[in-house]
């Protein structure tokens, strides 16, 4: 069984394995004739004239929308293909008043209006999946027994899907606006209770309202924060 993307569900073995391989060798060979780099475009839309933002149009975002959107960030790489990111978009008004009731004062605005608030959280037991996921390997023995390990590992690549989100929003023409300043344990109560899930950080992510930004902040210049060794 494949998705649209000929990208195999089940597991290679046998004489399959190397028609298998060879067709993903293919694969990346075609896409990149086909793509080598982003022009200076696409780099101002994800990165150089991009901001986060706090104020929101009053704009719908649609379910097929966030339906296309996961299926962007769904292909960014994890460690073992775990995927433990678990996300919750935040939509409807008791929703959005039950987050509210989580965050810091002044996010309580800007949760109520985004259109969206996404909570990226990660789940704990993300291991469970692996069978599934990297099927030629089994990697489950890494993290069984082992809370403390896997939940760093579940918390360092959801960062990484909440970052793929991130990029993937404004690459669909979405803003986003990421968040901090709420209290865990009040989020995991509302939201994931009697769960292995974890709350990591929020997004409100739809169409801004440009007049709510401040100017651009500074970054560091590389030979501040780089070294090439």
């Amino acid at each position: 069984m494949t998705d649209q993307n000929n990208v195999t569900s089940t597991p290679p073995s046998g004489d399959n394995d190397n028609d298998v391989r060879a067709a993903a060798h293919e694969a990346i060979r075609a896409m990149r004739q086909r793509l080598t780099k982003l022009g200076d475009d696409g780099l101002d839309l994800l990165f150089r004239d991009a901001r986060s933002h706090y104020g929101w149009q009053d704009r719908p975002v649609t379910d097929d929308e966030i339906r296309e959107l996961y299926d962007v960030v769904k292909w960014g790489p994890t460690s073992a293909n775990g995927n433990p990111a678990r996300f919750v978009f935040v939509r409807s008004p008791e929703a959005k008043q039950r987050l509210s009731e989580c965050v810091k004062p002044g996010n309580v605005p800007k949760v109520l209006a985004a259109p969206v608030t996404a909570i990226i959280a990660y789940d704990t037991d993300f291991w469970t999946e692996l069978p599934r996921l990297h099927p030629h390997k089994d990697m489950t023995p890494m993290f069984r027994d082992k809370q403390a390990h896997a939940e760093k590992t579940a918390f360092r690549n959801s960062s990484l899907q909440g970052a793929y989100f991130m990029i993937a929003a404004r690459a669909m023409g979405f803003d986003v606006g990421p968040k901090s300043g709420f209290d865990h344990d009040k989020v995991d109560a509302a939201f994931f209770a009697g769960t292995s899930l974890k709350t990591n950080f929020l997004c409100s992510f739809g169409y801004a309202d440009e007049t709510a930004i401040f100017q651009r902040l500074p970054r560091f210049d590389f030979d501040e924060v780089c070294k090439i060794v």
